[in-house]
């Protein structure tokens, strides 16, 4: 249980995005970068028969190995876990240094940790950890990733009202309480939380946090009812996801790079506000969750995809939560642009010669 009673309702609607159009009243001077990397250590799915290319480089089978008594020698190559859930290690180079950011943790405590010991990535130079927002989804492998570094301290940001607790009434169901995070234990831990509400400028300038989204398209209105919150005293729907954040890069000559975990706050929104913080127009690539799977979301795919097909990024990596039915619709949309995610897949997007 987390160590205060969530957010009051108050707090919720006085926290709740307003519209904004036009220029950003004070601007955010994202530097360019010269080269990122993404590394998916978790996702939804994991096809150890994908094909890579001169920007995509895919994990296959073999990438581990674990004792198989059944087979001669008694082992067997294995690949890497699938589950529920988004973690993407991102490293960053401008000019000759090189940083490293941890955006979300998986579901359980042990698969981002276990893929990335199978695919030879080291977390202790991770500089610091970024929560996309409060779900457990994205969360759980906070856990592992301590017990991997000790009790050393560790940067993490995220948005005050992570900590809310939230449950799934679905008719028909068992009412079903969401884990909620704990702040004490996180600081037990040797995170070193650090909450904020807006946008957040990291590794000397070239590392955007957005905060808080604006919500400004006609066609994006959250999560249905089904999706609570305790206000401290009673629960209700709780649409907004306000601490839905995405982590924004610009590579140099080529635009913007999006970062999502669900996309609770809308892919478009997310894009649209990228773009007015930085007043770069041009979206490079956009990775991550986007939250367009099931009956209460399918019906925002046809304007999500149109909206997307008129940005014309030049990757589209949508994983996690994206659904099916919008994948296919955005792979069909954006042929030259899409990419089917998988867990172990980095992406390297470099600066314009």
């Amino acid at each position: 249980m987390c160590e205060a009673a969530g957010a009051g309702l108050g707090e919720v609607r006085a926290a709740a995005p307003r519209p904004a159009s036009g220029a950003a009243v004070d601007p955010i001077e994202l530097a360019p970068v010269d080269e990122v990397e993404i590394t998916t250590l978790v996702d939804n799915v994991f096809d150890g028969l994908l094909t890579g290319d001169e920007r995509t480089r895919r994990a296959g089978f073999g990438v581990g190995v674990s004792a198989a008594p059944q087979f001669e020698g008694g082992t067997t190559s294995v690949g890497l876990v699938a589950e529920h859930g988004f973690s993407a290690l991102v490293r960053v180079r401008r000019g000759a240094r090189t940083s490293t950011l941890l955006f979300d943790t998986g579901l359980s405590p042990t698969a981002m940790v276990s893929n990335a010991e199978r695919l030879g990535v080291a977390l202790d130079d991770v500089h610091a950890v970024l929560l996309s927002h409060g779900h457990f989804d994205h969360a759980g492998g906070l856990a592992g990733l301590a017990g991997k570094r000790g009790s050393r301290s560790l940067p993490m940001v995220l948005h005050p009202l992570a900590w809310t607790r939230r449950r799934l009434v679905v008719p028909g169901h068992e009412v079903a309480e969401l884990p909620t995070l704990s702040k004490r234990a996180l600081r037990g831990e040797g995170f070193e939380v650090i909450e904020r509400r807006e946008p957040s400028l990291l590794l000397d300038g070239s590392v955007l946090i957005t905060g808080e989204v604006d919500r400004t398209t006609e066609f994006e209105h959250g999560m249905p009812p089904a999706h609570q919150a305790w206000t401290g005293s009673s629960w209700v729907h709780d649409p907004l996801v306000i601490d839905d954040q995405a982590m924004v890069l610009h590579v140099r000559g080529h635009g913007l790079v999006v970062l999502t975990g669900c996309g609770h706050a809308g892919a478009i929104n997310i894009v649209r506000h990228a773009q007015r913080l930085t007043g770069v127009d041009r979206l490079h690539a956009l990775v991550g969750g986007l939250h367009l799977g099931g009956p209460a979301f399918e019906p925002v795919i046809p304007p999500t995809v149109t909206a997307l097909t008129e940005l014309a990024p030049e990757l589209l990596v949508p994983g996690h939560c994206t659904g099916w039915r919008a994948q296919h619709a955005l792979a069909a949309a954006l042929p030259d642009a899409w990419v089917q995610g998988s867990s172990g897949t980095s992406y390297r997007l470099t600066a314009a010669a």
